[in-house]
């Protein structure tokens, strides 16, 4: 039976429970998730007194591997533990060799090791080693289908609640670099007026500098709806903003959606627990949009847009695009998918 892979929270949940192991292999292309427990590990396993001779921090590319695996080998003075924390450990070369450390590991070393923008092969030995002897763990991209309960769910554990179209805004804007993203939902929660404990959208065009009427998820609304006027006011307000809203965070929103609504014509049941099972949503709240859309394109035309999308996106990078701007291009994707 393969052995269950642990989450980020497992981890974390570990750890608090003061339950360590010899080595923490950290790695992939999800930079936050790695940072989150290597800090975690940095700011709590060891007191302020027992950090001055038992903390290490080091660089991969200021070191090799048989300078970490010595530091792994010395025993901690005055403390439990003495913690080797390797940051981008993917500059060390002959990597492998750490393999040998961990046929016998120190019990009083915690190891760290922060691979990011890359993984371990997990059929080298190394990689069995790792999990046999401590955790390998592999922090993944979220899909951006993702963000908005990954917002919602960041807000509650800080004891604040925000409003569906507020993380839509937030998620849409800011994408799935989750270390920006929590920074700014950071900024929302001390911007909070003093006893409000939800994020509105004002609040985010406030603080954030989204407009609330005048965004994409709203432009993503008016396109469900087939609300030409308001479409035309928002590409017409993106136009006059290009810097606020510019079309290469559009065209990947609006091609995501439509890839998506494709895909939802081929979930067994259509309803929003269907489609939201089918693409993978936490939520079925987040599948309304889609059975609204369904109502409006049909497969055909959903495959058109695709097609119209990919054509902006081209003439966006100067391909056959003439003298047409910005806004011209989005203006004629809008009206090739309302007609």
């Amino acid at each position: 039976m393969a052995k269950q892979e642990l989450t980020c929270d497992d981890i974390l949940k570990e750890l608090k429970a003061k339950k360590y192991r010899p080595i923490y292999y950290l790695m992939g292309e999800e930079s936050y998730y790695i940072d989150l427990i290597a800090d975690y590990i940095l700011a709590n396993v060891l007191t302020e007194a027992e950090k001055e001779f038992n903390l290490t921090v080091v660089y991969g590319a200021d070191v090799d591997i048989s300078t970490v695996i010595n530091t792994a080998k010395r025993y901690p003075m005055m403390s439990e533990y003495q913690v080797v924390i390797v940051k981008e450990s993917q500059a060390i070369k002959n990597i492998e060799g750490l393999t040998f450390y961990l046929q016998k590991p120190l019990n009083s070393t915690i190891l760290v090791m922060c691979h990011k923008h890359g993984t371990l092969d997990r059929r080298k030995k190394l990689a069995v080693e790792i999990e046999n002897k401590g955790i390998l763990f592999e922090s993944k991209r979220i899909k951006e289908a993702g963000l908005p309960a990954f917002i919602s769910s960041y807000l509650k554990l800080k004891g604040v609640d925000v409003e569906p179209k507020a993380a839509q805004m937030l998620a849409d804007f800011i994408g799935t670099d989750l270390s920006r993203l929590t920074g700014e939902l950071e900024k929302l929660i001390i911007t909070l007026p003093k006893g409000q404990m939800r994020i509105t959208p004002e609040q985010v065009e406030k603080n954030i500098g989204i407009s609330k009427d005048y965004n994409n998820f709203e432009l993503r609304s008016a396109l469900i709806e087939k609300d030409v006027f308001k479409a035309n006011k928002i590409i017409k307000f993106f136009d006059e903003n290009p810097k606020a809203n510019p079309i290469q965070m559009t065209l990947p929103l609006l091609f995501n959606f439509f890839s998506n609504l494709m895909l939802a014509y081929y979930a067994p049941e259509k309803s929003e627990q269907g489609i939201a099972s089918m693409l993978g949503l936490k939520t079925p709240w987040q599948a309304r949009d889609y059975v609204a859309a369904m109502r409006k394109y049909n497969g055909v035309k959903t495959m058109q847009i695709i097609g119209y999308i990919r054509y902006a996106d081209a003439k966006s990078k100067g391909v056959d695009c003439g003298s047409m701007s910005n806004g011209d291009i989005l203006s004629e994707l809008v009206f090739n998918i309302l007609h």
